[in-house]
């Protein structure tokens, strides 16, 4: 199984990306990306990695934490295996190294922001946020 994030860059405070996170191989475990909940992380310069988003395997359901909310939106296309990042209103604090992960499960748990929960990790795209 692969995990691959793209999508980040280099753009200045105010600006938007948007992040894109597909996963290949799932066919070997029998499953379908649709049956896996997904998360984002990031990981700061000096900071340990935390987990900002989660989306359940249908995507209709989604957390995310209070720094990013209303500026971060989180989505997911199945018939395309691919899940999303929708990013505005950057700041400089958002400058990290951003990595999706899948779930063993369908739904985000009250500990969805656990590392421990997640099985597939991709290995990350660098967002980078100027002042």
């Amino acid at each position: 199984v692969q995990v691959q994030e793209s999508g980040g860059g280099l753009v200045q405070a105010g600006g938007s990306l948007r992040l894109s996170c597909t996963i290949s191989g799932l066919t070997i475990s029998g499953l379908t990306f649709g049956d896996y909940g997904m998360a984002w992380f990031r990981q700061a310069p000096g900071k340990e990695r935390e987990g900002f988003g989660c989306i359940n395997a249908r995507g209709d359901k989604t957390y995310t934490v209070d720094s990013v909310k209303g500026r971060f939106t989180i989505s997911r296309d199945n018939a395309k295996d691919t899940l999303y990042l929708q990013m505005n209103s950057l700041k400089p604090e958002d400058t990290a190294m951003y990595y999706c992960a899948a779930k063993d499960t369908q739904y985000c748990s009250s500990s969805w922001q656990s590392q421990s929960e997640y099985r597939y990790w991709g290995q990350g795209t660098q967002v980078t946020v100027s002042s």
